[in-house]
């Protein structure tokens, strides 16, 4: 009929139950694929240890279909997801992260899902031998592999996966969260520091904890509030050093905190202390609430911080300079809150949802129609 509306594609999002960053951005791209009535979508979710029953249901009652796939085996995982594809008849997947992205890709293979999306997070992932063979065999078979980055791209391409299929789509923050944040004048906020990221080894809170123990030989004053969850050892390593250093007193371990932008905005200094990223939400909200960013000089953080402009870059796993940095903040207020004003307006223009998510709603139809041309 030639007035009949265009069909969209089904649309299934799989990725880490670790509510990682991987994690935020699969669940922010359904959600807005759903206030738009873009396209049907699925967020199914591998089980980690770390899979809270309670955020789960939370995105439930947001509305979103989500379903848990088991994590306990590779082949356990891609049989549960072969059958979610199977049964909703999905007609993209998209797979996020390592090492999701090559069961869940598997699984699509598997349940003759049509098109298939490989969406890299970062810039440093563990490819053993063998799973880099699998994953050139997958890449035949998948139509677009994404970077959250330019650096990312420049990854995929190093790899050595297809030229012509890798591309970029930048992460991106729901703005209207932080649009009306509180406390975001900067003479209300506390001249503290603050760092917001998963316990993981990809993340480096122990240089940050010595740059810390730098200040206070110096006298400065400055709290460090840790906020994020992630491996219990980690945790405990940190809180060690923590107090080893004598700093327990002066470092607060927040945990999970659900108001991000709440706590963002009563800090005037954001640290993301890591030794790889991809694309880094936390630094973004950060940036977003107008908070002086501090980030160490890796693919993903020198293309969100442009240095003395929207923000400072440090070495990697250099605390002397990165206590350096926190004490120039510090010193110079006026020169803080200015960086902290061209951080949220660089946000605003270049890192929103509604830019990631027209980037990636515009490649999924492109994708499933040259698809249905194809057969």
């Amino acid at each position: 009929m030639p007035n009949e509306s265009p069909k969209v594609p089904k649309v299934i999002h799989f990725v880490t139950g670790g509510f990682s960053g991987a994690t935020q951005v699969a669940v922010d791209l359904c959600l807005a694929a759903k206030a738009s009535h873009a396209m049907p979508v699925k967020l199914v979710l591998r089980q980690k240890r770390s899979t809270s029953a309670l955020r789960v249901k939370a995105l439930q009652d947001l509305g979103l279909d989500v379903e848990v796939v088991p994590g306990w085996s590779h082949l356990a995982t891609i049989l549960a997801l072969k059958r979610i594809c199977r049964e909703w008849q999905a007609d993209v997947l998209v797979a996020h992260g390592f090492s999701e992205h090559i069961w869940g890709r598997l699984a699509g293979l598997w349940a003759k899902v049509p098109v298939l999306v490989h969406v890299e997070h970062n810039s440093r992932e563990r490819y053993t031998f063998w799973r880099l063979k699998i994953c050139h065999w997958l890449a035949g078979k998948t139509a677009a592999m994404v970077g959250v980055s330019e650096g990312v791209k420049s990854r995929l391409i190093e790899l050595g996966f297809p030229t012509h299929k890798c591309l970029a789509i930048s992460n991106g923050i729901d703005w209207s969260r932080f649009e009306t944040a509180p406390g975001l004048a900067w003479s209300g906020r506390h001249a503290n520091v603050l760092m917001a990221s998963r316990f993981a080894k990809q993340k480096d809170p122990i240089t940050l904890i010595q740059a810390m123990r730098i200040l206070h030989q110096q006298s400065f004053q400055t709290r460090l509030s840790l906020a994020g969850v992630g491996k219990p050892h980690l945790i405990q390593q940190s809180q060690k050093v923590a107090a080893q250093s004598g700093l327990s007193s002066q470092i607060d371990f927040l945990g999970h905190v659900a108001n991000m932008p709440a706590l963002l905005a009563q800090h005037q200094i954001f640290v993301l202390s890591t030794h790889y990223e991809g694309m880094p939400l936390a630094l973004i909200e950060a940036m977003a609430s107008g908070c002086a960013c501090i980030g160490t000089d890796v693919i993903g953080v020198r293309e969100v911080i442009q240095h003395g402009v929207t923000g400072l870059l440090v070495p990697e796993n250099n605390a002397p300079a990165l206590a350096e940095a926190i004490a120039m903040l510090i010193n110079d207020s006026e020169k803080a809150e200015n960086l902290g004003k061209a951080a949220r307006n660089s946000v605003q223009q270049n890192f929103t949802l509604k830019v990631m998510s027209e980037n990636y709603t515009r490649l999924l139809l492109a994708l499933y129609q040259q698809n249905k041309v194809s057969f």
